[in-house]
């Protein structure tokens, strides 16, 4: 019984990803409207892994009044190496505040390294164009 016990710990420190998820804010967003310098809230955004040749739907989320989602991946899993998509639509927000938009959405492809990798993914939108980065 005390092998057993013993196995049973040291097979958890080995393999802590069999008992971890990801913690919160592992994938936060946020959306910041370039012509008028205030947070984008309600706009909708999905995240998608890329496998083999299809995209799986992980997630969405609304942005809250800040124009941020805090956490948008999923917490009850691990965020595992690999291509994902994170999907703004922007539309509805543009038409919300009345205006034309070239981009009904705008998709940010970007490759995780590392299991549970805290990544954050700005957008700075106007209703023409857009910029992305890496953010922390």
């Amino acid at each position: 019984m005390k092998k057993l016990t013993g196995l049973l710990l040291l097979s958890a420190f080995a393999a802590p990803s069999a008992f971890s998820a990801a913690p919160a804010g592992t994938l936060s967003v946020h959306i910041l409207n370039q012509q008028t310098g205030q947070p984008s809230p309600a706009v909708t955004v999905t995240l998608e892994k890329q496998q083999q040749d299809k995209w799986t739907t992980l997630a969405s989320g609304k942005t809250d009044q800040d124009g941020r989602i805090k956490s948008l991946f999923p917490q009850d899993q691990d965020m595992q190496p690999g291509v994902y998509k994170v999907t703004f639509k922007t539309q509805e927000y543009f038409h919300s505040q009345k205006l034309d938009s070239f981009f009904p959405e705008i998709p940010v492809l970007f490759t995780v390294t590392r299991t549970n990798e805290k990544l954050h993914i700005p957008l700075l939108l106007s209703q023409y164009g857009y910029s992305t980065y890496k953010g922390s």
